[in-house]
Order: structure tokens, then sequence, then C-alpha cells
């Protein structure tokens, strides 16, 4: 973006995940649905977000929670119908508020009527939309690749004679995109949505969408040790990141570039320098490809600055930055980074250049829920219980009030609640000047007043021990953030451009105070000069 071009909905705003069966239920079954999300909106227009990023609501069996996806152009009963979306939308919409959906194309469900004429025979017309392959010379699957899920990443159909490749549960058979038909249904299903309103598209593991055409062995991990999960023993060479993947890229986004102001963001879990190559060459990537790298950063400031620093050295021309903090696959910050430290952690991924995606809950500092065993609905975690994260920990009800079932539901959610949830509640928190719900609400205002923070440039600012501090500037605006990120009290040297700035906000239970030419941070504490 250059200084003289005005920049798109989807760099200055602030993306919200909300993730349907666990953010508001209104017909009283367990499971929250569309119009649970709808009545909640105005919620989200308080808090101050600009778009609404919804985990997949398609039909689907709910093997994986509908990323099993039996047709990509309906509505889940489970969440309502075509009408229930399109008032979801309309209600949107009429509060200046994007919609965006989760779009799968590297599997779909084994009950999609695709594979299942594709199962059919080995002559079915769609019998190459999906990925078929003879046994091995020996017997066995055609390679040793593994499923994420656990085990083999290759199912015998006895009925055909071959193996079929999935990458997730048998009940997700990968698709072809490399037959020409297949890839022209998928870019007709986003296109159906696309003219029924939709924003964007998040894109389910597009770094997965494309396998090598000959189908080698994967390397062996040389660093795959003992506790770790099955799909970590071996290298992804073959099964992921493949050039043509480019190529797919580009077509997804000639769709979205026939409709005004369309995004795609891709899910993608590279290292910097592969993630960053998704972007493309001339405006034929994705708008933003993940930066999940926060997810699983060292929390050290010295760690951070660097991660912060070889991020924007990477990215291409034009390549507009994003930050993720949670989501609904990993742990929550505040159970990663400690309860003491979320407030830090929401102050830098809302300060940070580009675009921000808050996963529902982080407002409220909600940490990871500890699941009973003869409740884990998780189908990653009831297969390797031993390896893998419970995403049911982060996948809870959203806690609303204080009422039976914290609000979400007339009856027992389809998961437990926090346990604190009583406390632990938007409305708790709504009027409570030092809540996190309160402190988050306040930097998305900060976020909209100050085009510094939503969209000016980033500069390192030299600090030591525990403090992450930068420099935010936009035209003759600066801003300056502060981080300590740790415990222990810690001061900034503060440089002498920043001696004109204020304090304009700090982190829950702190003081705002600049003494002469130091900063003075108290333990666990962030400050936003402006």
């Amino acid at each position: 973006m250059s200084p003289m071009t005005e920049p798109l909905w989807w760099q200055t705003g602030v993306i919200y995940q909300v993730y349907p069966r666990s953010f508001n239920d209104s017909n009283g079954d367990g499971i929250g649905d569309l119009a649970g999300v709808t009545a909640r909106l105005d919620y989200l227009v308080d808090l101050g977000v600009d778009a609404v990023w919804l985990s997949p609501i398609f039909p689907s069996p709910m093997a994986d929670f509908g990323y099993d996806v039996a047709d990509y152009c309906g509505i889940d009963k489970r969440f309502g119908t075509l009408a229930d979306f399109d008032r979801l939308r309309d209600a949107a919409h009429a509060r200046g508020l994007k919609l965006l959906l989760d779009f799968v194309p590297n599997h779909s469900s084994s009950e999609h009527p695709w594979f299942l004429e594709s199962r059919s025979s080995r002559k079915n017309p769609k019998r190459d939309w999906y990925i078929w392959r003879d046994p091995a010379p020996e017997g066995g699957p055609p390679n040793n690749w593994q499923s994420y899920f656990g085990g083999s990443a290759w199912e015998w159909d006895a009925a055909t004679g071959q193996y079929y490749l999935h990458q997730f549960l048998k009940e997700q058979p990968e698709l072809n995109w490399r037959n020409p038909d297949l890839r022209a249904a998928m870019l007709d299903a986003m296109r159906f949505w696309f003219d029924r309103g939709v924003d964007g598209f998040r894109i389910d593991v597009l770094w997965l969408a494309i396998k090598h055409p000959d189908f080698p062995d994967n390397p062996a991990n040389p660093d795959w040790r003992e506790g770790m999960q099955d799909i970590e023993r071996l290298l992804p060479l073959h099964s992921a990141d493949q050039p043509e993947m480019m190529e797919i890229i580009a077509a997804m986004r000639d769709v979205a570039e026939a409709y005004p102001e369309r995004v795609l963001i891709g899910e993608i879990y590279l290292p910097i320098p592969r993630l960053v190559a998704y972007y493309g060459e001339g405006g034929n990537g994705v708008h933003l490809p993940f930066n999940f790298h926060l997810l699983d950063a060292r929390w050290d400031a010295a760690a951070l600055a660097k991660l912060i620093a070889d991020y924007e050295g990477a990215l291409p021309a034009g390549g507009w930055p994003n930050w993720v903090l949670g989501n609904h696959d990993k742990p929550r910050v505040a159970s990663r980074v400690g309860p003491e430290q979320a407030a830090v952690a929401m102050m830098l991924l809302l300060t940070l250049r580009g675009t921000p995606t808050l996963y529902q809950g982080d407002e409220l500092g909600m940490p990871n829920v500890a699941i009973p065993t003869n409740r884990v609905r998780d189908p990653q975690a009831l297969r390797e219980p031993e390896t893998a994260f419970n995403r049911d920990e982060v996948r809870t009800p959203m806690p609303w009030d204080a009422s039976a079932h914290a609000g979400f539901s007339s009856v027992e959610p389809w998961l437990p609640l926090n346990p604190d949830w009583a406390t632990r509640n938007v409305m708790a928190q709504r009027d409570e000047a030092g809540s996190m719900l309160a402190f988050t609400r306040a930097l998305l205002q900060l976020r909209r007043v100050h085009p510094a923070l939503s969209a000016g440039s980033w500069h390192a600012v030299s600090s030591d021990g525990a403090v992450l501090a930068y420099e935010r500037r936009h035209g003759d605006a600066r801003v300056l953030v502060a981080l300590n990120l740790s415990n222990a009290p810690q001061t900034l040297a503060l440089p002498e451009w920043a001696a004109a700035l204020a304090p304009a906000l700090t982190t829950p239970s702190h003081d705002l105070r600049v003494e002469g030419t130091t900063l003075p941070l108290a333990p666990n504490q962030g400050i936003l000069l402006t």
C-alpha cells in the first residue's frame, strides 16, 4: 500500500472469528446457530471489530465438525437455512460488518455426492475428482504419507480395489485439483457465495491442496522423537506446498477479483520465507496468507522483536501483513502466556502493522477449558489422546452472562462451559473498567481513531531486558508501544521523538505515567503513547 493509496477495509479492519457451534444457541438444542450469531451482532459492533469469519456452516456429517463438507452450496440444518444465512448477511451489512466464510478446498466429506459417485466405479466420470491409487508393488498403501489425525493417509476401498488419499479423517477424502472439472466446480462454489453477498473466504489448509504428481514417499524427520504426533515422523516434502499451488490460488484470485473488495485469506502453516510466497506475484496470490507465527513463538522480547522484523522484511512489495494469536485449533493465548500476560498479548496483536484476527472469547481472557474424558468430541484428540492437543479446550461455548448455561443456550451445551463462567462472561466484564473486555474495546477504539495504528508503518524501538517496544507512524503522527513481557519491573529509555507523546492506554490495573525520559513499566504492563 503506497502512501497515496486509500487502504481497503480488510487492511485497516479487525477480523473476529466465530466458531458457530459455540457462539450462541437460538433454538435450545445446545449447539450454536446462525440465528444465534445474528442475535449477537450488536455485541461485535460494540466491541469494535469490522468483519466476522464463520467457521464452516455447510451441510456436513460433522465427523470433523464441519470441515467435512457434504454440500459446498448449502447450510447445515443444525445451523439453520439459507434464509437464516441471508438474514445474518443482511443484518451484518446493515451494521457495517463484513461477513467471511470458511472454504474447504482440500477435501470433502465421504458423504458428498461427488465422492459417492467417485467411489462407485473406476469408470465413473467423477473418479478422478478424488485421489485414487493402486497399492504399492509389495502391497499396502501407495506411499508412506501420514494423516494429520494419526495413521496412514490412505484408505483401502475393497469395492474398487484402490486406495484413496485423506490427510485428515478417512471421512475426509482429498479432492484432486489437477482435474479441470473438479477445479471448475469448486470455483463455481466460490462464485455461489460471492453472488450471495459474502465478503471473502478463509481458505482451509490451503498449502495442502495439491500434491506431487508422482506421490513419492516423504522423507523421515530427523528431529522426530517419542511423544510427537504421527504426522511429525515425516517431512511433508511431497504432500504439501507444491509449486502448482500458485496456479490454483491464481484461479481463486481471478474469481474474487470479479467482485468488488472481496478478500481471500489462506490458512498456511509454513516458515516465513515460504508463507510470503503465497502473496503471489503481481497480485495473483491470496490477499492475506495467515501469519500464525505468534501462536508458537517464544514469549521473549528479543525473540518476538526478531520475528516481527523478519516477517516485515520478508513481505513482498504490496504484501499486507496480518497477525493471529488464537484460533479454533490452537491453545488459548491466555493459557500459553499466562493470565497476567493476556492483556499484553492483546495489545501486541492489536498494535502490530497489518490485519489482526481475534478469536472469540480471547477478549474475555478465556483460558483453555479442561474437558472430561467422557465429553471429548475432537476426533484428533480421540485418535491420538497422548500426543494431540484437544481442540475442544478452545471450542467451548461463549459465556454471555451469569444465567443458566451462561446465556449461551437454554439447555446443556454440546461442550462444557469454562468453570468460571459465572464471573468470566460478557455481561460481567462489559461495564467493568478494569476488565479484559473493556481493555480490548478501548484498544479497538484507538485503532479506529489513530491511522498510525490501523494503517501506519512499523519501526523497532531500541529496548533492553524484557521490554518489546516499537513505533507506529502515519504521516506526522507517531505512536509508541511498550510491552513488558515479564513479571518483574522494567524501564524503557524513551527515544527523543517520543518526549511529546502522552500516555493513552495501559493494561488493566496499571498506572499511566512517564518519568522524564524514562518509561517505567510494572510487571506484565503494556503502555501505548500517542
